[in-house]
């Protein structure tokens, strides 16, 4: 009876091995590593959005300035 108790704790023990080995290590590694590219992809994303608004402000015209002697004024009733 021990020599089959010992046969099955030994298979138990090469099941969970094959289970954290095979199966839990590396869904791990694959989380962290998708977590990494998603924060990369992010700050790509806040680089390109930095400097696409850097290059509207570049090609906005400035306001023409009227000059003269009008003032445009709202009356008060």
């Amino acid at each position: 009876m021990n020599l089959f108790r010992l046969i099955a704790e030994f298979f138990l023990v090469y099941i969970l091995y094959k289970l954290i080995f095979d199966f839990v290590i590396p869904i791990y590694q694959s989380a962290g590593k998708m977590k990494r590219q998603f924060g990369e992809m992010q700050n790509r994303m806040q680089q390109d959005m930095k400097a696409a608004s850097t290059r509207q402000q570049a090609m906005r015209p400035e306001p023409v300035k009227k000059e003269g002697d009008y003032i445009d004024f709202e009356e008060i009733k």
